[in-house]
């Protein structure tokens, strides 16, 4: 069975403009019937013009839509797959771990500390090749969000709209986080790390044990410490995600959420990955995709690809075909043809 595909699917969109087109069409035809009403009667100014044809200019415009949708159709490209090659891919498993939890919203790294580490990992995306990727959020409790996959774009489609209140319980329990990104994983022979993204601010379990635990079973754990070691304010939102204060201790004083570069440190040292400060000039990112880079690529299953024939050629063709056609058609009517009397009607 042959794949039909879009080699530049982006310019279908271009295919939206035909409703306006036909807008525009229905209204200059609209405005050239009222500028004729003002010498007369419509019909009447029509009975004077009969060498004018409104079928002839309909038919162009039809062919012109018509042109336009193959010429759209061929700059996309349509290829059809028909012959199939296999691929080898190497590379690792990784599971990204995201602290969603409210102290996230610190603005010590702007705009605020969860929307740079979504930057961060979407560039960590950009970067990775033929790699597999998870995503785990925690906060007080963890949950596997992307099991492992290939499809970097589901990963951003998720990243993109990920937030606070995509864990319900508050809290930052790190090591439940490593521990479901451990489970994530489907096959222990491929080369396996986790890069837990967090201000630090432990307040649930055993983190340091949770990594020794996963560096033992061959996972390798790096972290990235979101947040400056001065904090800053933990900001309440309203129900329109607007800034409405910041959150209060039981004293009625302000809460100031700071780095635990310490736990970080702790954590990738027992699962002996790195660790890296992020600041408001850099997420650390460089260091930690350096680190995984060295790691030694897997074998995984090898992927079926098809090779694409391109198809443009044919729409392009028929719209250069049309848009000859259309110019050759005049908006008059051909006074010859106009003389056949194919019926033998009298004309009086």
């Amino acid at each position: 069975m042959n794949i039909i595909r879009f080699e530049h699917p982006g310019f279908i969109y271009a295919l939206l403009v035909i409703p306006l087109l036909i807008v525009i069409f229905l209204l200059v035809l609209r405005w050239k019937k009222k500028v004729m009403e003002r010498f007369g009667h419509y019909q009447v100014i029509r009975r004077l013009m009969p060498d004018i044809s409104g079928s002839k200019v309909i038919t162009r415009f039809i062919l012109f839509l018509i042109a336009y949708v193959f010429l759209i159709f061929g700059i996309a490209n349509p290829q059809v797959g028909s012959k199939l090659v296999e691929a080898e891919r190497r590379g690792i498993d990784l599971v990204i771990a995201l602290d969603v939890s409210n102290s996230m919203l610190a603005e010590d790294i702007q705009p605020n500390r969860l929307v740079r580490s979504r930057q961060a990992i979407m560039r960590l995306l950009d970067m990775l090749g033929n790699d597999r990727i998870g995503i785990v959020v925690f906060a007080g409790k963890a949950y596997v969000q992307l099991p492992i996959t290939t499809d970097f774009a589901a990963a951003k489609m998720f990243l993109s709209t990920v937030g606070t209140d995509a864990v319900p319980v508050q809290g930052t329990a790190i090591g439940e986080a490593i521990r479901q990104a451990t489970k994530s994983f489907d096959d222990d022979t491929h080369t396996r790390a986790i890069i837990i993204i967090t201000d630090g601010e432990n307040h649930e379990d055993d983190a340091v044990d949770a990594a020794m635990a996963a560096s033992e079973n061959g996972i390798m754990v790096f972290t990235i410490g979101m947040g400056l070691p001065e904090g800053a304010p933990i900001p309440v939102l309203d129900q329109y995600n607007r800034p409405a204060g910041y959150k209060k201790g039981p004293d009625g004083s302000t809460i100031v959420t700071r780095l635990n570069e310490t736990m970080l440190q702790q954590i990738a040292s027992a699962g002996k990955g790195a660790y890296v400060r992020a600041s408001n000039s850099d997420t650390g990112l460089k260091k930690i995709f350096g680190e995984i880079d060295k790691l030694e690529k897997t074998k995984f299953d090898s992927r079926v690809f098809s090779d694409y024939e391109d198809r443009f050629q044919y729409f392009i063709g028929s719209a250069l075909v049309l848009l000859v056609l259309e110019m050759l058609i005049y908006n008059r009517r051909n006074r010859f043809i106009s003389r056949i009397n194919l019926f033998g009607e009298e004309k009086s």
